[in-house]
């Protein structure tokens, strides 16, 4: 079977780091993962509540209930997933960008990402749209951040299983389509993917997602220079919005700070 491409576009991902679905913390190093072909498309194998459709605490819960089963069942290092798709169109960060993840099969983990969508065997079956927008946002995200190639495909290609089930493998057999074409609108800003690097001083650290950032917080309404160079007077604006944020103030633009930037409601400077 010819693997399945996705048109090339760029589009913003909710995100739920580990720190925001309390992940344990891997047991040992992960093996890095400089690029891959594509994605795996997985589903549970098991029950799925459906009840997670209209409860995201639900899906946190999932998540962190198949996080314990690969630790402590399988005896992993941690999740075996790069990412988990639920149907609010979030993507839970899993072993994450530039891991070698563990739930493709042995020898079968170097070629792809792994992105779990939260459906399976039994319960909720059929993928909400939301699972299907979060698996092509994750797509996108590796593809953008990650050095991922074009292909998508299921578990079971290459490896004997009914993973990822029969409607979602008929979905990545279809060419894995946006449903209705386009992403649904989200309430609010959404900020773009995290460039990869901590923006912070000293030293002067210089670059576009210096810019970037320094853009948006003048948009917010602070006053700070947009000249590309993270010196003293951005980490003095960082560490503000930090407090006023309620934050640790390090000074230090990481993915937290980076999305609030963009997400966090306005409200008056520290």
């Amino acid at each position: 079977m010819s693997p399945t491409t996705l048109p090339e576009f760029t589009v913003a991902i909710d995100l739920v780091l580990r720190r925001d679905w309390n992940a344990r913390a891997p047991r040992g190093a992960y093996t890095q993962l400089d690029s891959t072909k594509g994605v795996k498309v997985h589903y549970t194998g098991g029950r799925v509540n459906p009840g997670i459709v209209s409860d995201h605490d639900g899906c946190v819960s999932l998540v962190r209930s198949i996080q314990a089963h690969h630790m402590d069942g399988n005896g992993w290092i941690d999740l075996g997933y790069s990412f988990v798709a639920c149907p609010h169109q979030k993507v839970f960060e899993g072993r994450g960008l530039h891991h070698l993840p563990a739930a493709n099969g042995p020898g079968l983990n170097a070629g792809h990402y792994a992105v779990l969508g939260l459906v399976g065997n039994a319960g909720l079956v059929q993928p909400p749209d939301g699972v299907l927008h979060a698996i092509l946002d994750a797509v996108q995200y590796v593809r953008d951040q990650g050095h991922a190639g074009r292909e998508v495909k299921g578990h079971r290609d290459g490896y004997a299983t009914d993973c990822p089930g029969d409607p979602l493998y008929a979905w990545v057999r279809r060419g894995a389509p946006r449903p209705g074409g386009t992403a649904p609108p989200r309430p609010g800003p959404v900020a773009p993917p995290f460039p990869g690097r901590l923006l912070k001083y000293p030293p002067v650290m210089r670059g576009e997602d210096v810019r970037t950032w320094q853009r948006q917080m003048r948009t917010r309404g602070w006053d700070l220079d947009v000249d590309g160079a993270y010196g003293p007077g951005s980490r003095d604006v960082c560490r503000r919005f930090q407090r006023q944020q309620g934050i640790e103030d390090d000074g230090i633009v990481g993915p937290v700070t980076w999305r609030l930037a963009w997400e966090a409601p306005a409200r008056g400077q520290g």
